[in-house]
């Protein structure tokens, strides 16, 4: 399938998507919103794709944000419309996929680029990525997913003084927080994903879904996060990747999971 505002490699066991708008510094539009949620639903259904790794073309942004001429001029009613259907499509999409997804952070990353890299399961960033939460500053708020994602990563109090002030942070003061896991010179972002997700496509895909079911479970009112990561363990029992994995693991030697 070809998309006008995206790009896909697939290279190995793992894929990368794009997001190529540089004129429009990456911006979400939701023409492209529509292209990423097609592109993650049909590399979720690709069996031979074991990780994916989210970025932005260019060197100066991952996504700097929302294309807010699109709704400069929204109504309340069109206003929640807008947000419901961004975070059914793409961002709780994301959040609950099976498959590992990366954000490889270059550049800017704000308002909902922000979202969409909180979005994914960890967050990686090159040293020139600054990041933050500018919705206040147009009289609006996050409505991404930004309110509630936010303050899990790192806290209320962080969380509010970075929505209220409407400020960015830098890559390494996102680091101290724990919204991203590494920062690297912008040269080594990428190999750094491609290492990582490497690493992530010689586990078992199996308990890899269940584990992201289980630790999301934990940050959700609508159920108990233990109860589920026992049902999840247990059910790991009744695999294939399990009997691979412990047999591997018992006779001393590399465990051979599909596509592996």
């Amino acid at each position: 399938m070809s998309y006008k505002n995206i790009n896909i490699a697939i290279e190995e066991n793992w894929a990368m998507i794009t997001i190529d708008r540089p004129n429009k510094l990456n911006a979400l539009n939701k023409d492209t919103i529509q292209e990423l949620h097609e592109a993650f639903v049909d590399l979720e259904e690709d069996e031979g794709v074991k990780v994916i790794i989210l970025t932005g073309s260019g060197e100066k942004a991952f996504v700097a944000g929302a294309d807010i001429a699109e709704f400069a001029d929204f109504s309340i009613k069109k206003g929640k419309k807008l947000a419901a259907k961004g975070q059914e499509l793409l961002f709780n999409l994301i959040e609950n996929l099976s498959t590992p997804v990366i954000a490889a952070v270059n550049g800017f990353a704000l308002g909902g680029g922000l979202e969409l890299a909180m979005s994914c399961h960890f967050r990686i960033a090159g040293d020139n990525a600054k990041m933050g939460l500018p919705e206040v500053s147009l009289g609006v708020i996050p409505g991404y997913g930004g309110t509630q994602r936010l303050p899990q990563l790192i806290g209320k109090g962080r969380a509010m003084e970075l929505i209220m002030t409407a400020g960015m942070i830098s890559a390494e003061k996102a680091l101290e927080y724990g919204l991203v896991n590494h920062v690297v010179p912008g040269g080594e972002l990428l190999p750094l994903a491609k290492k990582i997700a490497d690493k992530i496509s010689n586990n078992s895909p199996v308990a890899i879904s269940y584990a992201i079911k289980a630790v999301n479970a934990g940050f959700k009112n609508t159920g108990n996060g233990y109860e589920t990561e026992i049902e999840a363990f247990g059910a790991c029992f009744g695999t294939d990747d399990f009997s691979e994995g412990t047999s591997a693991f018992l006779e001393k030697r590399k465990a051979k999971f599909p596509g592996s």
